[in-house]
């Protein structure tokens, strides 16, 4: 047979497994018959290969590895093989010479502690075809000889590898487009979990066995009915993705759901909410039965002495006892509710884990519970309580929302339970996102762990754990001065579940539902009021950064209207951390904890009046601030450097370090004749553009039509003025395509267009046509376009600007778009405010048109404008 029929062999026996799996949706059918084509055909290649004298006596055998050899080759999987030899000579006495490197079995035996996972993949290794001896002897010799040889190990780069790759995605199953292989809780999980039970089978008895059958019930039951569900959806994922893509996007969970893969009801349809549901109660069955064997695999054995010093441990009590580290109960029979949350405690205080003995009962008592309307207990809040003001409260909640018992006690939670809502800006379940926000302001820990600088974040290049911000000593001290902190973490856990009832707005499904925790938990009035607020509030601290200046007296005094007292602050403020922190490992941006802290040290100081009345725009007081900021200018440039503050709004000065103000005095000192100050940084993922420049009309819409030019996607966007014409802008922009990174000599020619524009040398249309239109990404969510004029009040007196809102889908030159309407109306912007998040772009401008508020005719017309521009079909 030539190659050319074998690929058309391969391409139609293909095609057949396709159209059988889109016709009953049997997933590990098709993996299986996968696997039986590629055999036939590499075996005959191999057999064609060797030749007629090729046999068992030439010592050579063709292996397969991994999925393969487990016979689940899926649509687009690697085809994983091994040469094993008896000898290389085996191959010389062939006449072949064979570019890449065959494996002697006696190599095989050996651990190469540089790869370790070979070894691992030779569990999975499966004969094809020549030698059947050599396969045999590898399989029944030289591999339990290895294993029992070095199991530790082999277990040890199991436990690593798959902590790295958890903690990839975040130690969590729930995503909303999760991995349904690698993620936690995926089919790499359960391959885990079956390459821990053959080495611990190989090690004791020197034996295979199905890995299935060496797993302890009900764990490995559950996980087995799971593992069909998972094989049917990679298949259909791969199918759809024409490529080895493992990601369960939201196209194909709406697909999913309307084919019904891996559900077996009788033609009934799921929603893609429902579907995923499903989903993850099977993972969370994988993830169960892969955490604890990985636990039992790391666990040392202990002696008799030190079974019984454990068991006298200080932790221990009537009810259960404490044995390394791992909570047993003593008479499981008679245990209680009050007992499970005393056990559930000690998770929270000590870190230590429940025994599956006592999972499996808190799961019967959950069970049990779950059949009857839980009644209102009195002392059940003083226990929740303790759990809630303990270092790992995340980790005993994960555990009792993993058992059931949190739903048990709590219907209203159920609502969230593996919730999935189309927000592509948000990356985990709704449950998951709650539980994370307290596991992060747990993560604060006491104050004492940082050293707190009292002037602001720590110095930079000290090392932070991943994600930090640099702010979090500040936010740990407003930890640790709260006088009821367990209300703060109930209003967390509860904050979002309105999310999962039928109604229009989720803080008034989440209120409804507190109100039937209090009838549960026995709360005090004070108490309530206190979570109530935080729960009615949860949006207003985060809404005030991104929308309004916060640097604006009258901001500051709404906001501490809204809040009313310094402890709710304390508490509103952290409460606005942790929910940023939990939507995706990016949310919460250096800059953004640096505006959040900010606000809170406005609010603060109003609250204790010791807030300034009045905006930097006279003379004296400009003179005042240069005299504080002024060291290490001359004395003879003090004048000018008092002059270029006059007119800043107080929040440039309160959003810049001396360094960076210093800096920008002495770009506006450098303008002379030039069109413009521009200075280029790269931030990392991000890159900061400063200019300097004089006022002028379309300054902001000609700097944001060349970043548009150039294919950069501005995230965020501050524009400040003085009174005498200098305007400063600074964007924080994404280099999409790296153009200036891969090619440094771009930098300067990307400034070059940039005063150019701004000289009237170069025209942005110009730019922009002498560049490829740029290409929308396919939007996940819609979002539809909103704007909204305000005139809010100053501290005293009328109002002096108009405040315009816009929330809008991104989309490539959007900025440069909205700026071009405010410049053609003749609008000048005092302010400008731009976030993005995920896909949804959140524009605020302060505008006055001819030095006064918007009238109501321009606010009109540019309503039609931005309309025409944005070609959004959405009445604004």
């Amino acid at each position: 047979m030539t190659s050319h029929s074998l690929t058309e062999v391969y391409a139609v026996e293909s095609a057949k497994i396709r159209e059988k799996f889109e016709s009953d949706g049997k997933g590990g059918a098709a993996v299986e018959a996968r696997s039986d084509l590629v055999d036939k055909l590499v075996a005959g290649l191999f057999g064609r290969l060797m030749g007629p004298g090729a046999g068992p006596s030439v010592g050579i055998s063709l292996l397969a590895l991994g999925g393969y050899g487990r016979r689940e080759l899926f649509p687009y999987s690697d085809v994983d093989l091994l040469l094993l030899v008896r000898s290389q000579r085996s191959l010389w006495d062939l006449g072949l010479r064979v570019v890449s490197t065959p494996r002697p079995v006696e190599e095989c035996g050996k651990l190469d502690r540089k790869n370790l996972e070979f070894s691992i993949a030779l569990l999975d290794s499966r004969h094809l075809a020549g030698d059947p001896d050599l396969a045999a002897e590898l399989r029944e010799s030289i591999i339990p000889r290895l294993v029992r040889r070095n199991r530790a190990d082999l277990v040890a780069d199991l436990v690593e590898m798959t902590a790295q790759r958890h903690e990839k995605f975040g130690n969590t199953i729930f995503h909303l487009e999760p991995n349904v292989k690698d993620a936690p809780g995926g089919l790499r999980d359960y391959q885990v979990a079956r390459w821990l039970g053959l080495i611990r089978e190989l090690d004791a008895r020197q034996r295979w066995a199905p890995p299935e059958d060496l797993w302890p019930a009900p764990l490995g039951r559950e996980a087995a009915e799971a593992h069909p569900f998972f094989t049917d959806v990679r298949a259909f994922v791969h199918y759809q993705h024409g490529r080895d893509d493992n990601q369960l996007d939201y196209a194909l969970q709406e697909s999913a759901a309307k084919s019904g893969v891996g559900v077996r009801l009788g033609g009934t349809a799921l929603s893609p909410a429902e579907w995923m549901r499903m989903y993850f109660r099977r993972a969370r069955a994988i993830s169960r039965l892969a955490r604890h064997l990985l636990d039992d695999a790391v666990r040392p054995p202990k002696s008799l002495f030190s079974l019984y010093q454990d068991w006298k441990s200080r932790f221990s009590t009537p009810e259960f006892s404490v044995v390394g580290g791992v909570i047993y109960l003593r008479k499981p029979e008679l245990t209680s509710l009050p007992t499970l949350l005393a056990a559930f405690e000690l998770v929270a205080r000590q870190g230590l884990e429940l025994g599956r003995e006592a999972e499996r009962w808190v799961e019967q008592a959950a069970e049990k519970m779950g059949l009857r309307e839980p009644p209102p207990t009195p002392a059940l809040w003083n226990d929740l309580r303790k759990i809630l003001a303990a270092p790992e409260a995340a980790r005993a909640l994960r555990a009792m929302h993993r058992l059931g018992l949190l739903n048990a006690l709590f219907p209203e939670f159920h609502a969230v339970d593996a919730l999935v809502l189309r927000d592509f800006y948000h990356r985990y379940t709704v449950d998951e996102h709650s539980l994370r926000t307290i596991e992060n302001l747990g993560s604060l820990g006491p104050v004492g762990r940082w050293a707190v600088s009292p002037g602001g974040p720590p110095a930079a290049g000290r090392h932070r754990p991943r994600g930090d911000t640099g702010w979090e000593p500040q936010f740990a001290e407003l930890l640790a001065e709260l006088e009821q902190p367990e209300l703060l973490f109930l209003s967390l856990l509860f904050h979002d579940v309105g999310k999962g009832m039928p109604c229009a707005d989720h803080v008034e499904g989440s209120l409804a539902a507190i109100e039937q925790v209090f009838a549960r938990l026995g709360l005090g009035s004070g108490e309530r009021e206190t979570v109530r607020f935080l729960i009615s509030k949860h949006l207003e601290m985060s809404r005030t950064v991104q929308r309004r200046d916060i640097f604006a007296l009258e901001t500051v005094r709404e906001f501490a209207e809204k809040v009313g007292t310094p402890e709710r602050l304390k508490m509103l403020t952290l409460l606005t951390y942790a929910d940023i922190k939990s939507v995706n490992p990016e949310a919460l941006t250096p800059w953004k904890a640096e505006m959040l802290w900010q606000l809170y040290t406005g609010t603060a100081n109003y609250f204790s009046r010791s807030l300034d009345e009045e905006r930097l725009t006279a003379g004296a007081d400009a003179k005042q601030q240069a005299g504080t900021l002024a060291a290490g200018i001359p004395e003879e440039a003090r004048r000018d450097f008092a002059a270029f503050l006059e007119g800043f709004p107080r929040r440039y000065l309160r959003s810049h370090s001396q360094e960076i103000i210093l800096r920008h005095f002495q770009m506006e000192q450098g303008l002379g004749s030039a069109p413009a100050e521009i200075r280029l940084e790269n931030r990392g993922r991000l890159w900061e553009l400063t200019v300097v420049t004089r006022d002028r009309p379309f300054l902001f819409a000609s700097l944001t039509g060349t970043l548009a030019a150039w294919g950069m996607n501005i995230l965020k966007a501050d524009a400040f003025g003085n009174a005498h014409g200098i305007v400063l802008d600074i964007f924080r922009f994404e280099d999409v395509h790296r153009t200036l990174e891969l090619n440094p000599g771009e930098i300067e020619r990307f400034k070059e267009n940039l005063t150019g524009v701004l000289a009237g040398r170069e025209s942005v249309e110009g730019l922009l046509a002498g560049r490829a239109a740029p290409r929308a990404s396919p939007t996940k969510v819609h979002i539809p376009t909103q704007l909204r004029f305000e005139q809010p009040p100053f501290l005293e007196g009328p109002p002096r600007t108009t405040l315009v809102e816009l929330i809008t889908e991104d989309r490539p030159g959007l900025l440069y778009q909205v700026s071009s309407a405010l410049a053609e109306l003749g609008l000048n912007i005092e302010v400008a405010l731009i976030d993005t998040e995920g896909e949804k772009v959140i524009d605020v401008f302060y505008l006055t048109e001819k030095g006064v508020p918007l009238a109501a005719a321009s606010e009109k017309a540019l309503a039609a404008s931005l309309r025409r521009k944005l070609h959004s079909g959405v009445p604004l």
